[in-house]
């Protein structure tokens, strides 16, 4: 197994100090790889993105260069290399502003962000790719949650968690109604082992929801359970919260019958209790996770201001 990671969340180790895997590093930013990096691979499991929503808004254009443009790159230079299966990491943001009731793989994709739109148009431009010898297959993940080596407080249930047990109010920002389905980081990578492993003929140029049907939440269910599982935390919605055009519910259904592999063993209260756990754990204050340390967009413009990225999020030197 070999890793491709330029290292820009190194300092978002949890707890700081603790041990990564020691895995052999190409160390290149995705859209400088050539065919001759990814020779002699079986597959290409790809998660390489700008993956959060504000980023996408000052930076537009970007998030389509890495995000569309870099994944397409990726997978036409592993085919030519002979590596016979892309396991990508798309999203079930694709899906945008779907209602209220479930949503499958063959649904209407209505993005409403620039990253959502950035996987909609890496899967159209991915699947032509498919043949004989290459299997592409995207995988549509939840919204993750849960304790990672290298933690990110901003995402809805981990930010959640960290606000009540620092400041004893779970903040909301919207007014709690709109739909999520949720996946725990443990149960994307057995997703990943599963495509892995599965049949190709099943598989090659399909989507799939990445999730368990009974894991969609309102982010006020999420809310409720946080209150119920922080001592002493209360909900506090924002004097401005309001809808979010952001709601979706997903099915399962697809992945459970087509990758028989996937098993997922989560579910929100479980993942709050562990999330609770470690920021106890670890002692989290309020300043670990409003700053850098564990958010993608504060890091990356941190970086850019000290000069070690440029404008295009190329590492400098």
């Amino acid at each position: 197994m070999t890793g491709c990671d330029i290292n820009l969340f190194d300092q978002a180790d949890f707890p700081p100090g603790g041990d990564l895997p020691d895995i052999p590093n190409l160390g290149k930013d995705i859209r400088d790889l050539t065919v001759d990096d990814l020779r002699g691979f079986d597959a290409v499991v790809h998660l390489a993105a700008l993956s959060n929503d504000p980023l996408g808004q000052l930076r537009p254009g970007l998030t389509q260069a890495i995000n569309h443009e870099g994944t397409v790159h990726v997978a036409r230079c592993a085919k030519e290399a002979g590596v016979s299966r892309f396991v990508f990491a798309s999203s079930c943001s694709n899906y945008g502003k779907a209602g209220e009731g479930l949503v499958d793989e063959g649904g209407k994709l209505n993005p409403q962000t620039d990253y959502g739109v950035s996987k909609v148009l890496a899967e159209r431009d991915l699947k032509p790719l498919a043949d004989d010898d290459f299997c592409p297959v995207f995988l549509r993940f939840a919204t993750a949650y849960g304790v990672s080596p290298r933690m990110r407080f901003d995402i809805v249930l981990n930010n959640l968690i960290a606000h009540a047990f620092t400041t004893g109010k779970i903040m909301m920002m919207s007014d709690g109604t709109p739909w999520r389905p949720i996946i725990h980081v443990e149960d994307m990578a057995r997703a990943f082992l599963a495509a892995l492993d599965a049949d190709a003929d099943a598989i090659r140029g399909e989507a799939f929801n990445v999730c368990r049907t009974e894991n969609n939440y309102q982010i006020k269910e999420l809310a409720e359970i946080v209150a119920d599982t922080v001592d002493g935390s209360e909900i506090d919605y924002a004097s401005d919260a309001g809808p979010d055009n952001r709601s979706y519910r997903v099915s399962s259904a697809k992945i459970e019958r087509l990758i028989p592999g996937f098993e997922p063993i989560w579910d929100a209260k479980r993942g709050a209790q562990q999330l609770y756990d470690a920021v106890k754990s670890y002692g989290l204050v309020t300043d670990d996770f409003e700053g850098r340390k564990y958010k993608r967009l504060a890091q990356l413009e941190a970086l850019v201001a000290e000069g070690r990225l440029d404008e295009e999020f190329r590492v400098v030197g």
